[in-house]
Protein backbone atom coordinates (compact mmCIF):
# COMPACT_ATOMS: atom_id res chain seq x y z
CA UNK A 1 0.00 0.00 0.00
CA UNK A 2 2.81 2.56 -0.74
CA UNK A 3 1.90 3.20 -4.22
CA UNK A 4 0.79 6.58 -3.39
CA UNK A 5 4.11 7.20 -2.19
CA UNK A 6 5.67 7.11 2.00
CA UNK A 7 3.82 7.05 4.87
CA UNK A 8 4.96 8.92 7.69
CA UNK A 9 7.43 7.25 9.78
CA UNK A 10 5.18 7.53 13.09
CA UNK A 11 2.47 5.60 11.27
CA UNK A 12 5.41 2.99 10.33
CA UNK A 13 6.73 2.45 13.28
CA UNK A 14 3.49 1.94 14.87
CA UNK A 15 2.29 0.14 11.81
CA UNK A 16 5.52 -1.60 9.94
CA UNK A 17 3.27 -3.01 7.38
CA UNK A 18 1.89 0.28 6.29
CA UNK A 19 -1.70 -1.09 5.73
CA UNK A 20 -4.81 0.86 6.35
CA UNK A 21 -7.14 1.70 8.29
CA UNK A 22 -4.91 1.17 11.80
CA UNK A 23 -6.51 1.04 15.22
CA UNK A 24 -4.62 1.20 18.35
CA UNK A 25 -6.25 0.44 21.37
CA UNK A 26 -5.52 -0.58 24.82
CA UNK A 27 -1.99 -0.46 23.66
CA UNK A 28 -2.55 -3.38 20.75
CA UNK A 29 -2.55 -2.32 17.10
CA UNK A 30 -5.17 -3.71 14.57
CA UNK A 31 -5.47 -3.27 10.86
CA UNK A 32 -8.90 -5.51 9.83
CA UNK A 33 -11.87 -3.35 9.04
CA UNK A 34 -13.88 -5.90 10.28
CA UNK A 35 -11.53 -6.54 13.43
CA UNK A 36 -11.85 -3.11 14.48
CA UNK A 37 -15.18 -2.63 13.91
CA UNK A 38 -15.67 -5.57 16.25
CA UNK A 39 -13.59 -3.98 18.88
CA UNK A 40 -15.51 -0.26 18.35
CA UNK A 41 -18.50 -1.95 19.14
CA UNK A 42 -17.38 -4.10 22.40
CA UNK A 43 -15.53 -1.01 23.66
CA UNK A 44 -18.32 1.64 23.50
CA UNK A 45 -21.34 -0.85 24.77
CA UNK A 46 -23.37 2.40 25.91
CA UNK A 47 -24.11 2.88 22.30
CA UNK A 48 -26.75 1.42 20.05
CA UNK A 49 -25.41 -1.97 19.05
CA UNK A 50 -24.88 -2.48 15.58
CA UNK A 51 -24.67 -6.50 15.39
CA UNK A 52 -27.74 -8.55 16.67
CA UNK A 53 -26.72 -10.18 20.41
CA UNK A 54 -23.97 -12.98 20.30
CA UNK A 55 -25.99 -16.31 20.49
CA UNK A 56 -29.33 -14.94 18.58
CA UNK A 57 -30.90 -16.16 15.52
CA UNK A 58 -30.70 -12.82 13.89
CA UNK A 59 -26.45 -12.70 15.08
CA UNK A 60 -26.51 -16.29 12.94
CA UNK A 61 -28.08 -14.22 10.05
CA UNK A 62 -25.52 -11.59 10.45
CA UNK A 63 -22.70 -13.50 10.61
CA UNK A 64 -24.13 -15.31 7.42
CA UNK A 65 -23.79 -12.55 5.82
CA UNK A 66 -20.42 -11.27 6.37
CA UNK A 67 -19.56 -14.69 4.52
CA UNK A 68 -21.70 -13.55 1.90
CA UNK A 69 -19.97 -10.23 1.48
CA UNK A 70 -16.74 -12.52 1.46
CA UNK A 71 -18.31 -14.03 -1.77
CA UNK A 72 -18.87 -10.93 -3.10
CA UNK A 73 -15.85 -9.18 -2.68
CA UNK A 74 -14.00 -12.60 -4.58
CA UNK A 75 -16.55 -12.36 -7.53
CA UNK A 76 -16.33 -9.11 -7.82
CA UNK A 77 -12.10 -8.79 -7.91
CA UNK A 78 -12.28 -12.41 -10.06
CA UNK A 79 -13.94 -10.28 -12.95
CA UNK A 80 -12.60 -7.20 -12.72
CA UNK A 81 -8.93 -8.06 -12.56
CA UNK A 82 -8.71 -10.63 -15.04
CA UNK A 83 -9.48 -10.94 -19.00
CA UNK A 84 -9.51 -14.85 -18.68
CA UNK A 85 -13.27 -16.33 -19.36
CA UNK A 86 -15.43 -13.07 -19.06
CA UNK A 87 -18.52 -14.70 -19.22
CA UNK A 88 -18.51 -17.18 -16.54
CA UNK A 89 -16.59 -14.58 -14.04
CA UNK A 90 -19.66 -12.40 -14.94
CA UNK A 91 -22.41 -15.01 -14.11
CA UNK A 92 -20.87 -15.51 -11.03
CA UNK A 93 -20.81 -12.41 -9.93
CA UNK A 94 -24.47 -12.16 -10.90
CA UNK A 95 -25.43 -15.37 -9.00
CA UNK A 96 -23.98 -13.29 -5.87
CA UNK A 97 -26.07 -9.85 -6.53
CA UNK A 98 -28.90 -12.58 -6.76
CA UNK A 99 -28.48 -13.54 -3.93
CA UNK A 100 -27.68 -10.11 -1.61
CA UNK A 101 -31.03 -8.50 -3.53
CA UNK A 102 -32.67 -11.31 -1.92
CA UNK A 103 -30.86 -10.67 1.97
CA UNK A 104 -31.86 -7.52 1.63
CA UNK A 105 -35.57 -8.21 1.01
CA UNK A 106 -35.93 -10.82 3.56
CA UNK A 107 -36.45 -8.47 6.51
CA UNK A 108 -37.99 -5.45 4.45
CA UNK A 109 -34.95 -3.60 3.97
CA UNK A 110 -33.68 -1.19 3.27
CA UNK A 111 -30.89 -2.25 4.95
CA UNK A 112 -29.43 -5.90 5.21
CA UNK A 113 -30.86 -6.36 8.73
CA UNK A 114 -34.39 -4.87 8.35
CA UNK A 115 -34.89 -0.72 8.76
CA UNK A 116 -32.02 0.07 10.66
CA UNK A 117 -28.28 0.22 9.33
CA UNK A 118 -26.28 -2.51 11.00
CA UNK A 119 -22.46 -3.94 10.67
CA UNK A 120 -23.37 -6.11 8.25
CA UNK A 121 -24.11 -2.50 5.74
CA UNK A 122 -21.04 -1.05 6.69
CA UNK A 123 -19.04 -3.98 5.98
CA UNK A 124 -20.95 -4.29 2.81
CA UNK A 125 -20.17 -0.23 1.71
CA UNK A 126 -16.75 0.11 0.87
CA UNK A 127 -17.10 -3.30 -1.87
CA UNK A 128 -20.98 -2.35 -3.14
CA UNK A 129 -19.35 1.34 -3.94
CA UNK A 130 -16.34 0.28 -5.48
CA UNK A 131 -17.85 -2.47 -7.41
CA UNK A 132 -20.19 -0.21 -8.28
CA UNK A 133 -17.98 2.09 -9.76
CA UNK A 134 -15.53 -0.36 -11.19
CA UNK A 135 -17.93 -2.75 -13.03
CA UNK A 136 -19.68 0.38 -14.89
CA UNK A 137 -15.75 1.71 -16.03
CA UNK A 138 -13.73 -1.61 -16.77
CA UNK A 139 -16.92 -3.87 -17.83
CA UNK A 140 -19.70 -1.52 -18.83
CA UNK A 141 -21.65 -3.05 -16.09
CA UNK A 142 -24.27 -0.91 -14.43
CA UNK A 143 -25.14 -2.60 -11.34
CA UNK A 144 -26.78 0.98 -9.98
CA UNK A 145 -29.19 2.75 -12.42
CA UNK A 146 -30.08 0.19 -14.35
CA UNK A 147 -33.28 -0.88 -12.75
CA UNK A 148 -32.04 -4.35 -12.72
CA UNK A 149 -31.12 -5.07 -8.82
CA UNK A 150 -34.02 -2.54 -6.98
CA UNK A 151 -33.39 -3.77 -3.55
CA UNK A 152 -29.67 -2.90 -4.15
CA UNK A 153 -30.94 0.49 -5.66
CA UNK A 154 -33.20 1.16 -2.07
CA UNK A 155 -30.04 0.11 0.04
CA UNK A 156 -27.76 3.15 -1.79
CA UNK A 157 -30.64 5.56 -1.71
CA UNK A 158 -31.11 4.46 1.85
CA UNK A 159 -26.77 4.80 2.34
CA UNK A 160 -26.54 7.89 0.61
CA UNK A 161 -29.37 9.51 3.17
CA UNK A 162 -27.16 9.35 6.02
CA UNK A 163 -24.50 11.79 6.34
CA UNK A 164 -21.70 9.92 7.81
CA UNK A 165 -21.91 7.77 4.14
CA UNK A 166 -21.93 10.83 2.73
CA UNK A 167 -19.16 12.04 4.48
CA UNK A 168 -17.13 9.03 3.30
CA UNK A 169 -18.27 8.29 0.07
CA UNK A 170 -16.02 8.27 -3.03
CA UNK A 171 -16.71 8.84 -6.70
CA UNK A 172 -16.58 7.28 -9.86
CA UNK A 173 -13.21 8.60 -11.14
CA UNK A 174 -11.50 8.53 -7.89
CA UNK A 175 -12.22 5.09 -7.40
CA UNK A 176 -11.94 3.72 -10.80
CA UNK A 177 -8.11 5.20 -10.69
CA UNK A 178 -6.97 3.93 -7.30
CA UNK A 179 -8.07 0.77 -7.16
CA UNK A 180 -5.62 -0.41 -10.38
CA UNK A 181 -2.35 0.60 -8.27
CA UNK A 182 -4.20 -1.25 -5.50
CA UNK A 183 -4.63 -4.46 -7.17
CA UNK A 184 -2.12 -4.63 -9.61
CA UNK A 185 -4.38 -3.65 -12.51
CA UNK A 186 -7.97 -3.90 -13.96
CA UNK A 187 -8.74 -5.36 -16.98
CA UNK A 188 -11.08 -3.10 -19.48
CA UNK A 189 -13.27 -4.74 -22.46
CA UNK A 190 -14.75 -2.63 -25.26
CA UNK A 191 -18.10 -2.59 -22.86
CA UNK A 192 -16.85 -0.20 -20.24
CA UNK A 193 -14.59 2.09 -23.06
CA UNK A 194 -18.02 4.49 -23.40
CA UNK A 195 -18.18 4.29 -19.89
CA UNK A 196 -14.75 5.05 -18.64
CA UNK A 197 -14.88 8.07 -21.39
CA UNK A 198 -17.53 9.37 -19.57
CA UNK A 199 -16.43 9.05 -16.14
CA UNK A 200 -13.16 10.26 -17.01
CA UNK A 201 -14.72 13.40 -18.71
CA UNK A 202 -13.21 12.39 -22.24
CA UNK A 203 -16.38 11.96 -24.02
CA UNK A 204 -16.69 15.49 -24.39
CA UNK A 205 -20.00 16.55 -22.62
CA UNK A 206 -19.63 14.90 -18.85
CA UNK A 207 -17.00 17.53 -17.55
CA UNK A 208 -18.10 20.25 -19.16
CA UNK A 209 -20.41 22.92 -18.88
CA UNK A 210 -23.78 22.89 -18.51
CA UNK A 211 -23.52 19.43 -16.57
CA UNK A 212 -25.84 16.76 -17.46
CA UNK A 213 -28.07 16.47 -14.46
CA UNK A 214 -27.06 14.17 -11.09
CA UNK A 215 -30.07 11.71 -9.98
CA UNK A 216 -30.43 8.70 -8.43
CA UNK A 217 -30.77 7.28 -12.03
CA UNK A 218 -27.92 9.25 -13.55
CA UNK A 219 -25.52 7.43 -16.21
CA UNK A 220 -22.75 6.72 -15.79
CA UNK A 221 -22.91 7.79 -12.18
CA UNK A 222 -26.04 7.83 -9.78
CA UNK A 223 -25.95 9.66 -7.01
CA UNK A 224 -29.55 9.81 -4.76
CA UNK A 225 -28.90 13.15 -2.66
CA UNK A 226 -28.78 14.99 -6.10
CA UNK A 227 -27.88 18.44 -6.80
CA UNK A 228 -27.59 21.75 -5.78
CA UNK A 229 -25.51 23.93 -8.55
CA UNK A 230 -25.67 27.03 -6.77
CA UNK A 231 -24.47 25.66 -3.63
CA UNK A 232 -22.26 23.22 -5.19
CA UNK A 233 -20.59 25.88 -7.07
CA UNK A 234 -19.99 28.01 -4.18
CA UNK A 235 -18.63 25.13 -1.93
CA UNK A 236 -16.65 24.22 -4.55
CA UNK A 237 -15.12 28.04 -4.53
CA UNK A 238 -15.02 28.05 -0.76
CA UNK A 239 -12.35 25.44 -0.98
CA UNK A 240 -10.13 27.33 -3.24
CA UNK A 241 -9.96 29.81 -1.69
CA UNK A 242 -9.60 28.79 1.95
CA UNK A 243 -6.69 26.65 0.42
CA UNK A 244 -5.31 29.19 -2.15
CA UNK A 245 -1.49 29.20 -1.94
CA UNK A 246 -1.26 25.15 -1.22
CA UNK A 247 -3.84 24.24 -4.38
CA UNK A 248 -1.43 26.90 -6.69
CA UNK A 249 1.44 25.29 -5.28
CA UNK A 250 -0.18 21.82 -5.74
CA UNK A 251 -1.32 22.76 -9.14
CA UNK A 252 2.26 24.25 -10.73
CA UNK A 253 3.10 20.39 -10.52
CA UNK A 254 1.77 19.79 -14.06
CA UNK A 255 4.22 22.61 -15.33
CA UNK A 256 6.74 21.20 -13.15
CA UNK A 257 9.14 18.35 -13.51
CA UNK A 258 8.39 14.60 -12.11
CA UNK A 259 9.90 13.77 -8.54
CA UNK A 260 12.89 12.47 -7.42
CA UNK A 261 11.08 9.18 -5.95
CA UNK A 262 8.26 8.18 -8.43
CA UNK A 263 5.36 5.92 -7.23
CA UNK A 264 2.83 3.10 -9.01
CA UNK A 265 0.04 5.54 -9.27
CA UNK A 266 -0.43 7.24 -11.73
CA UNK A 267 -1.39 10.21 -10.96
CA UNK A 268 0.22 10.52 -7.71
CA UNK A 269 3.40 11.88 -7.70
CA UNK A 270 3.96 13.35 -3.92
CA UNK A 271 7.63 14.89 -4.59
CA UNK A 272 6.79 16.61 -7.66
CA UNK A 273 8.57 19.87 -8.59
CA UNK A 274 6.30 22.51 -8.59
CA UNK A 275 7.25 25.45 -11.40
CA UNK A 276 7.49 28.40 -8.97
CA UNK A 277 8.09 30.98 -11.73
CA UNK A 278 4.45 30.83 -13.19
CA UNK A 279 2.93 31.44 -9.73
CA UNK A 280 1.41 34.12 -10.18
CA UNK A 281 0.23 32.70 -13.84
CA UNK A 282 -1.78 29.80 -12.61
CA UNK A 283 -2.91 32.22 -9.22
CA UNK A 284 -4.43 34.66 -11.46
CA UNK A 285 -6.51 32.05 -14.18
CA UNK A 286 -7.53 30.37 -10.71
CA UNK A 287 -8.81 33.26 -9.60
CA UNK A 288 -11.08 33.70 -12.55
CA UNK A 289 -12.45 29.82 -11.81
CA UNK A 290 -13.51 31.09 -8.38
CA UNK A 291 -15.12 34.07 -9.77
CA UNK A 292 -16.62 31.94 -12.55
CA UNK A 293 -18.42 29.45 -9.94
CA UNK A 294 -19.65 32.30 -8.06
CA UNK A 295 -21.15 34.36 -10.53
CA UNK A 296 -21.69 31.87 -13.05
CA UNK A 297 -19.53 31.70 -16.45
CA UNK A 298 -22.12 33.61 -18.48
CA UNK A 299 -22.74 36.16 -16.11
CA UNK A 300 -19.01 36.49 -15.87
CA UNK A 301 -18.28 36.85 -19.92
CA UNK A 302 -20.31 40.18 -19.87
CA UNK A 303 -18.70 41.33 -16.87
CA UNK A 304 -15.58 43.57 -16.87
CA UNK A 305 -14.02 40.97 -14.89
CA UNK A 306 -14.53 38.50 -17.81
CA UNK A 307 -12.09 36.29 -19.06
CA UNK A 308 -9.41 37.61 -21.57
CA UNK A 309 -6.88 35.50 -23.79
CA UNK A 310 -4.63 37.83 -24.96
CA UNK A 311 -0.93 36.72 -26.07
CA UNK A 312 1.02 40.15 -24.37
CA UNK A 313 3.77 37.77 -23.52
CA UNK A 314 3.23 38.00 -19.29
CA UNK A 315 2.04 34.71 -18.99
CA UNK A 316 2.96 31.10 -20.29
CA UNK A 317 -0.50 30.07 -21.73
CA UNK A 318 1.21 26.44 -22.38
CA UNK A 319 2.08 26.56 -18.28
CA UNK A 320 -1.36 27.13 -16.95
CA UNK A 321 -2.90 24.93 -19.12
CA UNK A 322 -0.88 22.25 -17.94
CA UNK A 323 -1.33 23.22 -14.49
CA UNK A 324 -5.30 23.26 -14.73
CA UNK A 325 -5.32 20.01 -16.27
CA UNK A 326 -3.28 18.32 -13.78
CA UNK A 327 -5.19 20.01 -10.68
CA UNK A 328 -8.29 18.49 -12.76
CA UNK A 329 -7.07 15.57 -12.80
CA UNK A 330 -6.20 14.95 -9.23
CA UNK A 331 -9.54 16.37 -7.17
CA UNK A 332 -9.99 13.35 -5.54
CA UNK A 333 -14.19 12.81 -3.32
CA UNK A 334 -14.38 12.92 -0.59
CA UNK A 335 -10.86 14.52 -0.06
CA UNK A 336 -11.35 17.18 -1.41
CA UNK A 337 -14.95 18.02 -2.00
CA UNK A 338 -18.38 16.16 -2.05
CA UNK A 339 -19.35 14.85 -5.86
CA UNK A 340 -21.55 17.67 -7.04
CA UNK A 341 -18.99 20.11 -6.04
CA UNK A 342 -15.94 17.98 -7.62
CA UNK A 343 -17.58 18.42 -10.67
CA UNK A 344 -18.19 21.29 -10.51
CA UNK A 345 -14.89 22.23 -10.04
CA UNK A 346 -14.23 20.24 -12.52
CA UNK A 347 -15.80 21.84 -15.39
CA UNK A 348 -14.96 25.20 -14.60
CA UNK A 349 -11.44 23.76 -14.63
CA UNK A 350 -12.33 22.61 -18.05
CA UNK A 351 -13.91 26.27 -19.56
CA UNK A 352 -10.33 27.52 -18.32
CA UNK A 353 -8.89 25.42 -20.59
CA UNK A 354 -11.08 25.41 -23.35
CA UNK A 355 -10.72 29.19 -23.53
CA UNK A 356 -6.61 28.67 -23.49
CA UNK A 357 -7.08 26.28 -26.26
CA UNK A 358 -9.21 28.93 -27.89
CA UNK A 359 -12.03 26.69 -28.32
Amino acid sequence: MRCYGDKPASFMAMVPSGLLPALELDGKVHTESVVIMSLLEQAFPDNKPLMPSAGSPQRARADNLMRLERRFFSDWLNWLCSGWNQQAAQSGLERTLKMICQELQAEGGPYFLGSDISLVDITFAPMLERAAASLTYYKGFVMRGSGKYPALEAWFDAMESRATYLGTKSDHYTHCHDLPPQLGGCHMTPAGEPFAAAIDGQDGSSWRLPLPPLTASSSPEAYSPGENPPLDRLQAAARLVCNHAAVVQFALRGAGKPGPKPVSAPLADPTGIAAAEHTAAVDAALRHVVHALLTGVQEKQVMQEALQIKDLGEFDGAAVMASAEYLRDRIGVPRDLKLPAARQLRAHLNWLIDNLQGR
